[in-house]
């Protein structure tokens, strides 16, 4: 069995609460489909928020979505000057089969500018798909 990092971005329109966890939720929940993995094959989850976002921690969308026995871990990004602000990363790390090719990393709303190499594939599917 592999380990495989699977990547992803979201923004967030402000720096609440119930808006970091609702678009953590949808990063998370759009990663799992887009790779087709089952909780068990989580190794853990790694989040990190730009230091514009401290009104929750990321990790608390994974366990609103019953993903608590996973080894979770919230952190800060470094603030480096002309960065996106508002952004929301997430690394999981999954035991699969899958070559690297195979997995789908995402980049959702205004996260899309941070990795335009593998938005291509993303952007080809209609916009509802990851909802």
């Amino acid at each position: 069995m592999l380990v495989r990092g699977i990547r992803g971005a979201i923004t967030a329109d402000s720096n609440t609460k119930e808006e970091i966890i609702e678009k953590t939720k949808e990063l998370l929940i759009t990663l799992k489909k887009e790779n087709d993995f089952k909780i068990e094959d989580i190794v853990s989850i790694f989040f990190s928020v730009t230091p514009d976002l401290n009104a929750a921690f990321p990790a608390q969308a994974a366990r609103e979505l019953g993903w608590g026995i996973v080894p979770l871990f919230d952190m800060q990004e470094i603030d480096v000057l002309g960065s996106l602000p508002r952004c929301i990363r997430i690394l999981v790390q999954i035991n699969c089969q899958k070559s690297q090719q195979e997995i789908k990393h995402c980049y959702l709303e205004g996260a899309k500018i941070l990795r335009k190499d593998l938005i291509k594939e993303i952007s080809d599917q209609k916009e509802g798909e990851f909802k």
